[in-house]
């Protein structure tokens, strides 16, 4: 795979849900067209912002094969294959069609809190079953351990591990993978607004929640940094703050769900045990969409 492929935008998709908690493929197939026609340079299909945690194998696999079907080859594709079980997830991997998928993003192992030998081991099983090159993803908020930056360079010298998608927030931590690891392995940012700090301590881009929401502007600031225009980059970032404080403040994705409703691109179901926002949040969400929110967004004040 030519990893530059992966270099820039890449938008963990949302995965639109009817009242009756079935897969919306009509509002599916709304967003893709809005979130190709921003100017992303990849799609994330089956991460944790799309639920991935609450969908049936089958329904994944419904869900991947519409992307790749209404994608038409436009954009590449990584497809989310993870879990805590290596024995399930080399399983998985191994009997899963890869046409249509460019790269797998294959969470750090959650809840059991492996050393870090037990990340290498399963890791280095994860990439020997895939059929395409591996994107790790390290997100300590979610699975309880932190992959440190020792581990993730001891497993980028695998040759079909291509890529870390780090959410640590630490800092320190992502300049020493940036430093340590090959020219050709690439470092993701895997929070939006760590994303330019990132790319300018070595990143190549970012795997985004915000950008099923702003395509356009948060793809040109990703295109900006990694110009090295820092300036101009953060000057849109810091008017996407508000914006990531309702994305986030009652969970990922149930904001950014709202947020995408007041748009009217999809309803704002969620698979419980997540439900939509409060009433006080999504009159928040509201009035920022009511305020014209892509010119706002760019606009300098």
């Amino acid at each position: 795979m030519d990893v530059s492929k992966l270099y820039g935008t890449g938008v963990a998709m949302v995965t639109p849900f009817t009242a009756h908690l079935e897969i919306d493929f009509d509002a599916l197939e709304k967003l893709l067209e809005r979130i190709i026609s921003g100017g992303v340079n990849y799609l994330v299909v089956m991460g944790t912002t799309g639920e991935a945690s609450t969908l049936s194998l089958k329904e994944k696999q419904a869900i991947l094969n519409f992307v790749i079907e209404k994608n038409a080859g436009r954009l590449p594709i990584v497809y989310g294959i993870g879990g805590n079980s290596t024995l399930d997830v080399v399983e998985r991997l191994e009997e899963q069609r890869y046409d249509g998928i460019d790269a797998i993003l294959s969470v750090a192992p959650y809840y059991n809190k492996p050393s870090q030998e037990g990340y290498i081991y399963h890791y280095e099983k994860v990439a020997d079953a895939s059929k395409r090159p591996v994107i790790m993803y390290n997100v300590p908020g979610r699975t309880a351990g932190n992959m440190e930056a020792a581990t993730t360079i001891a497993l980028s010298k695998h040759p079909n591990i291509v890529a870390m998608k780090e959410a640590s927030g630490d800092l320190v931590q992502c300049m020493k993978i940036a430093a340590e690891t090959p020219d050709d392995f690439l470092l993701i940012s895997g929070d939006d607004m760590l994303t330019v700090p990132m790319i300018s301590a070595g990143a190549k881009g970012v795997i985004s929640v915000i950008a099923n929401l702003l395509p356009d502007e948060f793809s040109s600031t990703v295109d900006l940094a990694l110009q090295h225009r820092f300036s101009e980059a953060m000057g849109i970032q810091y008017r996407l703050l508000e914006v990531n404080d309702f994305l986030f403040k009652e969970g990922n994705p149930a904001g950014l769900k709202a947020g995408l409703k007041h748009l009217g691109i999809m309803g704002d179901t969620l698979r419980p045990p997540l439900l939509p926002v409060s009433k006080s949040l999504e009159e928040t969400i509201s009035r920022w969409a009511e305020k014209d929110a892509v010119g706002r967004v760019l606009t300098h004040d």
